[in-house]
């Protein structure tokens, strides 16, 4: 290749890095443990997920049992299992539907007469705790995402766990809050019949349920007592359908609340149980807490609905994010809870910086005098590399961590070790009586296999921590790869175009190596 063009290469790279380094396009991220922020450890409670979906198979079979005519005394959950007792001499008629339309149900051999017990196989149970994590995960995502974090790292952690770490945040409680409610919203009838004496004492019937409603005291945040429900014990109509969520104020009271609509099923569903309804009241419940149980006074059609509770307006906003987001699959605790001062973050980069400093001068200061000319091009191919690196760690968006800073340190001691190679070869050369051209053309042929090969086996390593390893580890991957890479280009690319500059013209006839 000309001269020139090599030249030319080099000078569009250098503005490229140039163009990413520049204040307003350079999109480097701090990572958690340089900005501060906070580390979460979640466990999905993956067991409830499966009771979840026992209860919701529950009252799906008595709809189809009933419309298929088959005569049902109960149906209810028991434990992990599923009791169907049959009205009628219906045994056969029951089973055989039941196995055909629900093939991942099976009788258990406690079955007998028109008592039929069903359980889930093992498969569903695994496919059920699998989605649920999945779900989990995407949930949690979009809440954040949302709640404007930026670069937030999500990601499973275990067969059980999600590890979630949030840089910059400034509101902890509320990150917490937002990232662990269930969001689980039913819609449930009172059983106008029951006093809430009886609702105290807890003397309802079984096909009831005793929820409450929170009354939070506003100006000190509160809760200052418990209003009682008697519910019926299933929700006549659950958030599945629900299709967005948003924050509005109310002119009466000039306080927030949350406007949702269904989408049209969803619609349909509501319009046809308040019209059925009329003069009783509809709970409005999340996460087991009644937030409101008004009066239906007609139909309501067009798939709105309004759920009150003295909100501030973070809470509506946050209520509003998590319903947008969707409820998750399962509840999940709180395993491990850390926060990152961001003064900490700061003697982090401190440190880092000055590491990279001390070891770039030492490595600039042996290149020059153990190489002398050599050593000075092997330093230009140094800081190019180091430019390059930040350009592309901008370019991309890359967040950049304190193990990345590590990777950074690494990537200047293996890409100065190309060039002692190269060096090294070109100096024996000259020993046995080569001319400084050929020297020099033996010494980066000769030096190339064992650069490659040390180089692509790192390359590979670096992959493999940034598949399989956690927010730290991924960023000392990122750096470590892109530093591989912008070495390669460096050491060899630019010290040789140095080199055929300074030498390839004749007329110097010794070599400063």
């Amino acid at each position: 290749m000309k001269l020139s063009y090599r030249w030319g290469i080099i000078a569009i790279v250098c503005i490229f890095a140039v163009f990413y380094l520049l204040p307003k396009k350079n999109n480097i991220k701090l990572g958690l443990d340089l900005k501060g922020g906070m580390h979460v450890v979640l466990g999905v409670e993956v067991d409830k997920a499966v009771d979840a979906r026992l209860s919701n198979l529950v009252n799906q079979l008595r709809k189809d049992l009933n419309s298929e005519k088959i005569k049902l005394t109960y149906i209810k959950k028991n434990k992990d299992r599923i009791v169907v007792a049959l009205g009628g001499n219906e045994y056969n008629k029951a089973v055989n539907f039941i196995k055909k339309n629900y093939p991942f149900l099976e009788e258990t051999t406690t079955s007998k007469d028109n008592i039929l017990e069903f359980k889930l196989s093992e498969k569903e149970i695994t496919n059920i705790k699998t989605y649920a994590i999945e779900q989990a995960l995407q949930i949690v995502r979009n809440r954040i995402d949302a709640f404007g974090v930026s670069e937030p790292s999500i990601q499973k952690q275990g067969s059980d766990q999600i590890l979630v770490q949030l840089p910059g945040i400034t509101d902890p409680e509320r990150a917490i809050d937002l990232i662990g409610k269930t969001a689980q919203l039913e819609f449930y009838l009172v059983d106008e019949d029951v006093s809430m004496n009886d609702a105290v004492t807890g003397n309802v019937p079984f096909d009831d349920v005793v929820l409450y409603q929170k009354v939070v005291d506003k100006t000190s945040g509160q809760v200052v007592n418990t209003i009682p429900y008697v519910l019926k014990a299933e929700p006549v109509l659950t958030g599945e359908y629900l299709s967005d969520a948003e924050v509005r104020i109310s002119p009466q009271f000039n306080e927030p609340y949350v406007m949702i609509r269904f989408d049209s099923a969803g619609a349909k569903l509501f319009e046809e149980i308040t019209s059925n309804n009329v003069g009783k009241r509809l709970a409005i419940v999340l996460d087991n807490n009644v937030y409101s149980a008004p009066v239906i006074r007609e139909a309501i059609a067009g798939g709105e609905a309004q759920i009150t509770g003295s909100f501030t307006m973070d809470e509506a906003r946050d209520l509003a994010i998590v319903l947008r987001a969707g409820s998750l699959p399962a509840p999940v605790k709180i395993l491990e809870n850390r926060t990152v001062g961001p003064s900490l973050g700061k003697d982090s980069i401190k440190s880092g910086i000055n590491a990279s400093i001390v070891g770039f001068l030492l490595v600039i200061l042996f290149m020059v005098v153990y190489y002398r000319l050599a050593g000075i091009f092997a330093d230009i191919a140094l800081l190019l590399n180091f430019i390059l690196i930040l350009s592309v760690m901008s370019m991309f968006k890359a967040t950049l961590t304190l193990p990345g800073i590590a990777g950074l340190i690494l990537t200047v001691g293996m890409a100065v070790d190309a060039n002692v190679l190269i060096d090294e070869r070109i100096r024996e050369e000259i020993l046995l009586g080569r001319t400084v051209v050929n020297a020099i053309e033996a010494g980066y042929d000769r030096a190339m296999s064992a650069i490659l090969d040390s180089n692509i086996t790192t390359l590979i390593a670096a992959i493999v921590l940034f598949q399989f390893g956690t927010g730290p580890v991924k960023g000392f991957a990122v750096t470590l790869s892109i530093g591989l890479l912008a070495s390669l280009f460096t050491a060899i690319f630019v010290t040789k175009t140095l080199f055929q500059s300074f030498y390839y013209s004749g007329k110097r006839k010794s070599i400063s190596i």
